[in-house]
């Protein structure tokens, strides 16, 4: 039968672990990141035996300090090798938890992040800014054949963080594709140059040295022996000096000539205002390339950011099943516990382990995704280093987008000078029927080279008329099929017109349900993150259970992460519709040639 004795070291067993157990660690991602030291300080001007227990709990616990050491901990099964006191250890590119201590954590559901209508936050501007010195690190190289041979060639050196801004501008000076759409560009220039050379006159200028052994005049004069004709292509002279052959003739002559086409039917002008509207086709094309590059850019920028936040919420669920693992295990030990809390609190340590291991690898993927399309050097890579917060707020309704979308997408406006290329291509082959009218001139000069001195010269003027009138009906077949061509190009203007209002209303509709979603995500952490709070507290009391603890520690992750995506994906459907209705700034997004 239990004695007095027996009563009181129950009763102090449990006080011994009621004191070393803290009251909670579910903090949100931005107080997890406080310094040790002005924690514990604050903590132990509250608390001064919290701070003689931590010492107990570091002999448990042990905190992961970087990515590395987080896959280690995955690795590492259920033991606990950590201590809930110690902050998480975040990557160097961490968008959350690397705000100021005074700034606003992401959790909070206070009016700056929530209420959209009030927001200051700019919208981020497609027209890149001056890069920072460590950002040249990360150019490719201007050789696009560079190909590594050897492994320290491709190997990551250096991970530099970078914003928004900074990955636009990597963008548009490193991407191949856009790259090649400038070169089209170019090329497109110069065959606009072609076409504007037809406008001047054509100068040719012709030499010719001929050596002639006529035929005719050697039957005049009674033919050659064969002798003399093998003398002849020895070079020696004649045998009889006194009877010369007369019959080869070595002469020089050269022409010179300026012609003139003053009537083409219509097909020097088409062919000029073909090649005009080709170069702002290319231009249109480079548009388009910038603006979607810049979308893909902002997608994979959130992608990163979106990474780098699950890392952080993975490490906090950890910090957080450590600390259910050593409150159930302290219980235990106090005998207020059982085992059967401490192996659920160890399973729910692993699950979340094993999250933590699935982030980093999913992080480390989407850097290199986005090193692909910013084509960085092979040895750099990038972090990023914008904090995570609502990128600004979009002030014009859908009707006003969709005008503007239509007004400026250069898609639509493709289909139109593509409309006027098929026109000036339509001319050209009729021009084949045509009547052609040049003019020429030329001037040449004879010299026999037998004779010194024997030289004339001469000029002509002239104008020449040629007209194919018949072909078989072919000039007027590859006409129709122009027709037909600009038939198509009216029916993709349509297309491409119905696809522009969809993608702004798709994106605006988006827009602003992700920004209720953000209203609703952060009530929801702050609710998650108090029901935590007394799940512990009534734990560590004695009148809830350790499965109340484990289910409120998941939905305080699901919370964290619901607040996440809906941030984010307000972010990416804020770049969409500004991707919808073009550059919103200037409505240019590459200077004209």
């Amino acid at each position: 039968m239990p004695t007095f004795r027996y009563f009181v070291a129950i009763g102090v067993g449990a006080a011994i672990a009621l004191s070393c157990m803290e009251p909670g660690t579910s903090k949100d991602l931005a107080s997890l990141a406080q310094p040790q030291s002005d924690r514990k300080n604050d903590e132990c001007t509250k608390q001064k035996d919290e701070c003689k227990s931590s010492d107990l709990s570091a002999e448990l616990t042990a905190s992961p300090q970087d990515s590395q050491e987080g896959e280690a901990i995955a690795d590492g099964g259920d033991e606990p090798t950590a201590s809930a006191d110690e902050p998480v250890a975040t990557p160097s590119n961490s968008s959350v938890s690397e705000q100021p201590q005074e700034a606003e954590p992401l959790a909070e559901a206070d009016d700056k992040s929530t209420n959209l209508a009030q927001s200051s936050e700019p919208v981020p501007s497609l027209t890149p800014q001056a890069p920072a010195p460590d950002i040249l690190l990360l150019n490719t190289n201007s050789n696009p054949l560079l190909f590594p041979t050897r492994s320290e060639e491709v190997q990551v050196e250096t991970t530099v963080p970078i914003t928004l801004e900074q990955a636009l501008e990597l963008a548009q000076r490193n991407n191949n594709q856009l790259q090649t759409a400038r070169l089209n560009l170019e090329r497109a220039q110069y065959d606009l140059e072609a076409a504007l050379a037809e406008r001047s006159p054509t100068g040719t200028l012709r030499a010719d040295f001929t050596r002639t052994d006529s035929a005719q005049q050697e039957l005049n004069q009674g033919g050659t022996s064969v002798v003399d004709q093998v003398r002849q292509l020895l070079g020696l002279p004649p045998a009889d000096d006194d009877d010369q052959d007369d019959t080869v003739t070595t002469s020089l002559s050269s022409t010179v000539e300026l012609s003139y086409d003053i009537y083409t039917g219509g097909r020097r002008a088409a062919q000029i205002r073909a090649a005009r509207e080709q170069v702002r086709l290319q231009e249109l094309e480079v548009e388009s390339l910038v603006a979607d590059l810049f979308l893909d850019v902002a997608n994979a920028y959130y992608n990163l950011q979106e990474t780098d936040a699950q890392v952080e919420i993975a490490q906090a669920a950890v910090v957080d099943a450590r600390q259910s693992l050593r409150d159930a295990q302290l219980l235990e030990q106090a005998g207020l516990g059982t085992r059967f809390d401490v192996l659920q609190a160890e399973v729910q340590l692993a699950n979340n382990n094993q999250e933590l291991t699935r982030s980093l690898n999913q992080q480390r993927i989407t850097r290199r995704q986005i090193a692909q399309l910013l084509s960085l050097a092979q040895t750099a890579e990038i972090s990023a280093a914008d904090p995570i917060e609502v990128a600004g707020e979009w002030e014009l309704s859908l009707e006003q987008s969709i005008i503007l979308a239509y007004k400026n997408r250069a898609e639509l406006e493709q289909q139109l000078v593509q409309r006027n290329i098929n026109e000036q291509q339509r001319r050209i082959q009729l021009a084949a029927i045509r009547p052609q009218a040049s003019v020429f001139a030329n001037y040449n000069v004879l010299a026999l080279l037998e004779d010194e001195g024997d030289l004339a010269d001469g000029f002509a003027l002239g104008a020449r008329l040629q007209w194919n009138f018949f072909d078989g009906g072919a000039a007027r077949a590859r006409a129709n099929q122009e027709e037909v061509d600009i038939a198509i190009a009216e029916q993709n203007f349509a297309t491409q017109r119905n696809q522009t209002r969809f993608e702004v209303e798709q994106a605006f509709f988006n827009l602003r349900a992700n920004a209720e979603n953000i209203q609703t995500a952060s009530f929801a952490l702050t609710q998650a993150q108090e029901s935590l709070r007394l799940a512990r507290l009534r734990f560590q009391a004695g009148v809830g259970t350790q499965t109340d603890v484990i289910n409120q520690q998941t939905e305080l992750t699901r919370a964290r992460v619901n607040q996440l995506n809906a941030i984010l994906d307000y972010n990416r459907a804020l770049a969409a519709l500004q991707r919808a209705v073009s550059n919103l700034s200037d409505s240019a997004l590459v200077d004209a040639p």
